[in-house]
Order: C-alpha cells, then structure tokens, then sequence
C-alpha cells in the first residue's frame, strides 16, 4: 500500500499556512521536513499547519512536527496548527504537545488570533 501525502503551501499576512493531506508518518515526513527551508519565514511571522486532511499521523509525524516548530523559533517566528483532527488530537494530548503547540479551529483563526511580534 503506497502512503499519499500532500502539502499545500499558501501565504497569509500572518505568514505561511501549510495543509498537510494524508498520512504523516515514517514514509512521508521527510516531505514535511524538506519543505520548511523553502517556506521563506520571517520573524515574527507565524507558522500554520493545517492538519484538517490529514488522516494519520504516527511518531514519525510528531517528530516532524517538532521539527517544524523549532525550524519556526530558529527563524524568530512562532507556529500554531490548526484543524487539528480529534484522533491526532487525542495522541497529541497523550504525548503533552498540546502544552507545546497553540491550537486553533481553523486556519483562519490561528491568522486572526496572530499578533505580530513588538505590535
């Protein structure tokens, strides 16, 4: 069985939101991973990943995401996800990344709710 991921990058005023569809696992962070160089992050811009599609998300995943947000901090910038699916949600209750990353219900409320940095 062939493990799909997609990723969709657009820009905001707030900064880049990435829509990660499918399955984020061993397979496919790699993908994640060797898109975050090319997301041109600013500081104090913000980070969204927009987990809405995606369908599985396994340690590899996690990593990957952890990944992401110390890629945002290293740029001086913060990071939030949105969309966050309840079963991926549950795992990252579990794991304690709740404390580790803002959550929002949409995409379009991590932008709203998104200050830049010193304003």
């Amino acid at each position: 069985m062939t493990k799909h991921l997609t990723l969709h990058t657009r820009t905001t005023t707030a900064g880049p939101v990435v829509e990660i569809a499918g399955d984020l696992d061993y397979d496919t962070a790699g993908q994640v991973r060797a898109a975050l160089p090319g997301l041109g992050l600013r500081p104090g811009q913000q980070l969204v990943l927009d987990l809405g599609s995606l369908s599985f998300c396994d340690s590899s995943g996690i990593t990957v995401l952890i990944a992401a947000r110390n890629h945002a901090l290293a740029a001086g910038a913060s990071i939030a996800l949105a969309a966050v699916p309840d079963r991926v949600g549950r795992i990252f209750r579990i794991v304690g990344l709740e404390q580790v990353f803002p959550t929002h219900p949409t995409a379009q409320a991590a932008e709203a709710a998104w200050r830049p940095a010193g304003g």
